[in-house]
């Protein structure tokens, strides 16, 4: 389905209520990645009930495991459109007998799009229709691609608004968990970040503590292509695939375990919770000037 005002069209696919297009009409270009399997076959997933991998691929809720995928199911789930106007949608997705033996909870994820001028705002709810608290992580995964063909990363790079310095931390690549016995300093000059290949070769860039509340993908002469604004969000990730004409800028509700979590699920850092007939709501803006 589409949404279209007078700056923007984007496109959602119920297939993960997934955005698969944002163009901008005033500068004749795409802002979302393409989706070339060569690279990278999504364009924007929603993370649920999970951001990332558990500790070997099992998470523990009330003293059962239960196998995980990374990044969870969701963005795999047919989603179906509950409301659909000219510049706001909303997708359902609701919990079924064949979720309950990945994730036992029942739930209602409601995703919602709204198109206002020049901005794009994504709006999860998660609903609690069950009798016991639920346990969860959330995230956002758009990758916002380069502006013209043949652009490399050494073109553009990320803008922090008012930070001086960023602290991250990255993958262990044996353990496939957070590494966060090793903690990484990033100094900026002027709040920018110069994108390089290099900086990926370990998956993502994992901005812990609530650091980043606002980062736009700029050309290195400073000129601003998209933006985005997630305040309150505890965890981010910055990611992307060698010699991949993207970057992904993910904002997130909880993350990946960490190496050696072999705990129960409540007592995940981060994790996010809504008790029974209670929502739980959270939302970040995408923005182009």
């Amino acid at each position: 389905m589409k949404l279209e005002n007078d700056r923007l069209c984007v496109e959602i696919s119920e297939l993960g209520a997934e955005v698969t297009r944002i163009f901008d009409k005033k500068n004749h270009t795409e802002l979302l990645w393409n989706g070339d399997a060569r690279y990278w076959k999504r364009r924007s997933p929603v993370l649920f009930p999970n951001v990332g991998k558990t500790w070997h691929n099992t998470v523990s809720i009330g003293g059962t495991h239960y196998p995980t995928s990374q990044h969870g199911f969701a963005r795999d789930s047919a989603f179906k459109c509950i409301r659909e106007k000219r510049d706001q949608a909303s997708f359902l997705l609701v919990s079924t007998e064949e979720t309950k033996e990945v994730y036992p909870f029942e739930f209602e994820l409601v995703i919602t799009y709204t198109l206002e001028e020049t901005s794009l705002t994504v709006e999860w709810e998660v609903r609690n229709p069950g009798d016991e608290e639920m346990y969860f992580t959330i995230g956002g995964h758009p990758a916002f691609c380069f502006a013209d063909a043949g652009d490399a990363k050494t073109g553009y790079m990320l803008k922090f608004p008012g930070k001086d310095a960023l602290e991250y931390i990255l993958i262990d690549r044996k353990e496939l968990a957070a590494d966060t016995e090793n903690v990484y300093r990033l100094d900026l000059e002027d709040g920018c970040l110069p994108l390089t290949e290099e900086m990926f070769e370990n998956d993502a860039l994992i901005f812990d503590n609530g650091q980043i509340s606002e980062v736009w993908l700029c050309r290195r002469d400073g000129t601003p292509r998209v933006g985005m604004e997630c305040e309150g969000f505890p965890n981010f990730g910055v990611w992307s695939v060698k010699d991949a004409p993207f970057v992904c800028l993910e904002p997130w509700m909880g993350r990946c375990d960490d190496v050696g979590f072999d705990r129960d699920i409540s007592e995940k850092p981060n994790i996010n919770k809504a008790a029974p007939g209670e929502s739980f709501r959270k939302s970040y803006r995408i923005v182009v000037r």
